[in-house]
């Protein structure tokens, strides 16, 4: 029976001052002032549903200039920072070993035409020769057969038909032979102008240049000293991460269409550049549990710029007629989230709520609270469920 005691002594309490209360009213005592608070009313209106991150600007494309030949560095054609085309001029080497070597193998391609020339001609006197000991050695054997002529003769001959056919082969031989020997020189010979071609080294891309590495009058390594870097910014790419968890949300939007994305530059009070999304790595960072994303922009005016750090915004959907409340109705305590709402008594009331996205200052409402309704937006500090209130001005 003990425990009891200290819930009748409560009872008992709350009893005494209820009448202590009737008995302040009927005597006309005055009552607790209403207390000043401010207002403001649930609306229904457009919500989208929006993914927010940091992200940084990278280059659509950045290549660092390399020399394939060794020489002299002998002008740049181009401003550092400027912007280039592709295909523009950049650098000139020192050319004439290049050219030299051209001439050198044009110079063997015509002396092996010549040499073909003559084995060609050669290559005539011979079989011509050939015909004839042929001739010759079919009639001394017709001779030698009939009784008429030696057979020493008619074997001399023939010995000398074969030795012309030997050497008609073998000049034919020595034809080939130049022949390919002009092959190998013709490929030198384009080598060689393919060489001098990479003296004058041009843009890959279009894109903004940095500073240069060399100067003119620097001595270049092939394939080893780096002249400059040309970032290509028209399109840009801006990288992410958002959570994991929004990835369902984020694919099933993708598989619908493209998904736009805005990214605004810190201090610049010019509209944020818009762009798609074009990329979706293919795993999650198991350190971070986010993964990375890339979005794509035009960046005609190039005011996203490698290396700048930019407020992503990805709009998901937009959430129509939703109740939505200024941020600073919202209370919070360990059972969640909860507003207080303006009764037809002039009291307050405490309302639990769900919280739907955010847009600025004011935050959407999932269920809860139905648009019109009331809630108090300042003064929270000193009210209690039942509280009188009054809009403060």
């Amino acid at each position: 029976m003990k425990p009891l005691l200290p819930i009748l002594l409560a009872a008992a309490l709350f009893t005494s001052c209820q009448k202590s209360e009737s008995t302040a009213k009927a005597a006309g005592e005055p009552t607790a002032p209403a207390i000043g608070v401010k207002l403001a009313t649930a609306t229904l209106r457009s919500v989208p549903v929006e993914i927010k991150a940091i992200g940084k600007v990278e280059a659509y494309a950045s290549v660092t200039v390399k020399s394939i030949l060794t020489g002299t560095l002998i002008k740049a054609h181009f401003a550092e920072g400027a912007t280039v085309k592709k295909g523009d001029l950049l650098f000139e080497i020192f050319a004439r070993p290049y050219e030299e070597a051209i001439r050198q193998w044009e110079a063997n391609i015509a002396r092996d035409k010549a040499l073909q020339a003559q084995a060609e001609a050669n290559l005539t006197s011979a079989q011509a020769a050939e015909a004839f000991h042929s001739l010759q050695a079919a009639r001394y054997e017709k001779l030698a057969a009939s009784g008429i002529g030696s057979r020493e003769q008619a074997d001399q001959t023939a010995s000398e038909a074969r030795a012309r056919r030997t050497a008609v082969r073998a000049v034919s031989a020595n034809i080939d032979s130049i022949k390919a020997t002009i092959l190998a020189d013709q490929a030198s010979l384009e080598n060689a102008k393919l060489n001098l071609s990479y003296c004058f080294i041009r843009s890959p891309l279009s894109g903004r240049t940095g500073d240069l590495h060399l100067k003119p009058g620097n001595i270049i390594k092939a394939n080893d000293s780096d002249l400059v870097t040309i970032n290509q910014t028209q399109p840009t790419y801006v990288t992410f991460t958002i959570p994991e968890i929004r990835l369902a949300t984020l694919r099933q939007r993708m598989n619908a269409g493209a998904l736009p994305v805005s990214a605004a530059i810190p201090g610049d009070p010019k509209p944020a550049p818009q762009g798609l999304i074009t990329f979706l790595d293919n795993s999650v960072d198991a350190a971070t549990g986010s993964i990375r994303l890339k979005a794509t922009f035009p960046n005609t005016d190039t005011r996203l710029w490698p290396g700048q750090f930019v407020n992503v915004n990805v709009l998901l959907e937009s959430l129509q007629n939703a109740v939505v409340i200024p941020a600073a109705a919202l209370q919070n305590s360990q059972t969640g989230n909860y507003v207080y709402v303006l009764t037809d008594k002039q009291t307050v009331e405490l309302r639990p709520v769900t919280l739907g996205p955010r847009v600025d200052r004011d935050v959407a409402i999932e269920s809860g609270l139905r648009a019109g309704e009331k809630v108090v937006i300042e003064g929270q500090l000193r009210l209690a469920p039942g509280s009188k209130v009054k809009a403060a001005s």
